[in-house]
């Protein structure tokens, strides 16, 4: 393995003392303005970075930003979202020659252990927080902390108390670091759920079972939440329209599906919170010999190119999920850059009616 260059090597290369290449690089005085400029074209020809701690004790910015994933991570490799999401982010983030650091770990307190560490050590200058949570720690942890963040598909920073240790059981913050707001980047998860729900009932579908994903997602309670309300203002109670919740996953999707399914009132339609549950739903459908959409109508909550290439193609929740994460990347390098802290709309989702849909069967009862 290549030996990283050390100040040392670019002394020796530009011809100067160390402590002369200790000024140049952290801009402080003492050497001239070619001595300077020699300097730092050294470095850069030797590909010197200066590391963590170095910039920790500096108080300079890392040049890079957070995003930890706290999910199973048999269902990350399957699911289109997050790699849109991640193309949107990184588009920002590359054009402002910032860099992304990602992690994935085993639940929330692995995500908060690995802000602390981050924090400690200064290794990003900003956080992005995906799946918001019912009772979440994690912004209240990351205001203590002083961690800029943006916590996509949150209607906003909690208002609540903090469910993690308060300020004596933290070790204070890095110098020049105090508390920093929470911004959020807003997803209409309700508005989207009641297009779903209109198109359903207006085919005549009065039984419907919502397959969710995870049941701690805040995302998912309020899609949970808008499908009770709209089905009830339709005069629809929980034995006609209801939720079953998964891990994301087609495995957990098509147990749902084949569960639902054999029961003596079975739905009519079935609405999957992702792209990949919607598939295998179809493909245990087709498998009990049902017919999509004449026997059973399917939609997906995320559009995707499998279900424009699934046959019968899926109906679906369109949305700009590339654009949802580079209004994330956007805000928090604004906030970054002493922008004040807010919440953003992403675009509403629009639902795509396909082949996948269709009026209820006309033999079915309510």
């Amino acid at each position: 393995m290549a030996r990283r260059p050390t100040i040392k090597d670019i002394a020796r290369r530009a011809g100067v003392s160390e402590s002369a290449v200790s000024f140049a690089l952290n801009d402080r005085p003492g050497v001239s303005r070619d001595t300077r400029a020699r300097i730092r074209r050294v470095a850069e020809e030797l590909g010197w970075q200066a590391n963590s701690a170095a910039r920790a004790l500096s108080g300079e910015r890392s040049g890079a930003v957070g995003l930890v994933l706290a999910r199973p991570a048999h269902t990350l490799g399957v699911e289109s979202f997050f790699l849109q999401l991640v193309s949107g982010i990184q588009e920002v983030l590359s054009a402002a020659r910032t860099a992304l650091l990602f992690q994935v770990v085993e639940d929330v307190d692995a995500e908060c252990a690995v802000y602390r560490r981050w924090w400690a050590e200064r290794r990003v200058d900003g956080v992005l927080v995906v799946d918001p949570r019912t009772g979440d720690p994690r912004p209240a942890l990351l205001a203590e902390l002083g961690l800029p963040a943006v916590t996509i598909g949150e209607p906003g920073p909690p208002t609540g108390p903090s469910e993690v240790p308060g300020p004596s059981a933290l070790p204070g913050p890095p110098a020049g670091i105090g508390t920093s707001p929470v911004s959020a980047v807003r997803a209409d998860d309700a508005g989207a759920m009641a297009q779903v729900l209109e198109h359903l009932h207006g085919l005549g579908h009065r039984r419907i079972v919502h397959i969710a994903g995870l049941p701690g997602l805040a995302h998912t309670v309020r899609r949970m939440e808008s499908l009770r309300a709209e089905a009830e203002r339709r005069g629809l109670g929980p034995d006609h329209v209801r939720s079953v919740v998964t891990d994301y996953s087609d495995a957990e999707g098509a147990a749902a599906t084949r569960r639902v399914l054999a029961e003596p009132r079975p739905p009519t339609a079935l609405v999957y919170d992702n792209d990949v549950m919607a598939v295998a739903g179809s493909a245990v459908a087709a498998e009990l010999g049902i017919p999509v959409p004449h026997g059973l109508s399917i939609v997906a909550w995320d559009d995707s190119a499998l279900c424009r290439v699934t046959h019968p193609r899926l109906t679906a929740l369109v949305r700009d999920t590339a654009g949802f994460g580079r209004l994330a990347a956007e805000e928090l390098l604004s906030v970054l850059a002493g922008g004040p802290a807010g919440v953003r709309e992403s675009e509403r989702p629009r639902l795509e009616p396909r082949e996948s849909t269709a009026p209820a069967p006309a033999h079915t009862d309510s």
